[in-house]
């Protein structure tokens, strides 16, 4: 055997050993670089969102928890164990509140979608229950395409999909699947 074939042979030996050594590492190395892209980029407890317009309070979200994530794909503010939202008129007066189990808002689209349990009163004390609403921070709306059931004095109300206002005063369900009458 010559002596360039021998160092030829000995290289592609001690390549393959490598190789095959770094194997495991590169890939835990890869899983921690991207995992390193699903943490969060702040977190907190006890938070308090204020929602503002032209200096006046339009809303404050209470959360227990909350992780803000921002990266390419997202930019997500998540309060795993859930919120309380309360929606001010312009008298700093409190219209109607929000409360849910899970929240995740997406920053870029100023969305908030809340489920899991989620309750809607207003300061008549109507109230909806369904399990998911997203609030339209833009247009100042809320809507679900869930089963919803609204409460009021006078009757109970089941449909599917609902759209209103934040002070949940005004509202308009797609299908209305039943309304049933209560007498005093």
């Amino acid at each position: 055997m010559t002596n360039s074939l021998a160092k030829s042979t000995l290289f592609a030996v001690i390549a393959v050993l490598c190789i095959q050594s770094c194997k495991n590492d590169n890939i835990e190395k890869i899983q921690v670089l991207t995992a390193a892209d699903n943490l969060p980029v702040e977190t907190g407890t006890n938070i308090l969102l204020n929602y503002t317009d032209s200096g006046l309070v339009k809303a404050k979200v209470f959360a227990p928890t909350m992780e803000r994530f921002d990266n390419d794909k997202s930019n997500q503010s998540i309060m795993k164990k859930g919120i309380t939202a309360y929606f001010y008129n312009p008298q700093k007066k409190i219209t109607s509140y929000i409360k849910s189990k899970y929240a995740i808002r997406d920053d870029r689209a100023r969305t908030m979608t809340v489920k899991n349990d989620v309750i809607v009163v207003n300061i008549k004390g109507d109230t909806l229950r369904t399990e998911t609403l997203i609030w339209d921070e833009k247009t100042n709306k809320i809507n679900t395409n869930d089963a919803v059931k609204i409460t009021t004095p006078d009757e109970i109300i089941y449909g599917d999909g609902l759209e209103s206002n934040t002070e949940f005063s005004k509202y308009k369900i797609f299908k209305i699947k039943g309304i049933i009458s209560i007498k005093k």
